[in-house]
């Protein structure tokens, strides 16, 4: 059985997940104290992790989302953002946004896929703000990708 909970406190495993999706600690740690954290479970075992944080009282923005790559490609980034999904509706907002980079090509599909369309690409971003290089799929992960998708 799948289920989600919110956490308050981070630990090593969980620090492991965040990492996976944002490779600058200090970057993680700037949001996770305004934020949300969930884990999604199944058996007891941690599958993945989810930041939300309100940007305005309009709009929440997933800011960091990941699955253990044991589990990647078995559907629980979608189930993730299903439930990114339903909890923001619940919670009222009128709208949710998700970054990524431009090299990050299978979440670029997944989120299009998931209903969010591309609204703004922030060039250089992560050249300018992260620093170490990031490749991703033969790719350098330059710009900073925008996707928002309406609740109502």
């Amino acid at each position: 059985m799948i289920n989600f909970s919110e956490i308050k406190h981070i630990t090593d495993e969980h620090w492991k997940l965040l990492l996976l999706a944002d490779p600058s600690r200090d970057m993680v740690e700037s949001y996770i104290k305004e934020g949300k954290v969930y884990i999604i479970m199944e058996n007891r075992k941690i599958l993945g992790i989810i930041v939300l944080v309100e940007n305005s009282p309009n709009e929440i923005e997933i800011k960091n989302i990941a699955v253990d790559p044991k589990y990647q490609g078995k559907g629980y980034g979608r189930k993730f953002l299903q439930f990114a999904i339903s909890k923001s509706k619940m919670l009222g907002y009128e709208r949710l946004v998700i970054c990524t980079g431009n090299s990050s090509i299978h979440q670029l599909s997944l989120y299009q896929n998931c209903g969010f369309q591309i609204v703004d690409t922030i060039f250089d971003f992560f050249v300018q703000n992260y620093e170490e290089e990031i490749w991703e799929n033969g790719i350098q992960c330059r710009d900073l990708i925008k996707l928002e998708q309406y609740l109502y």
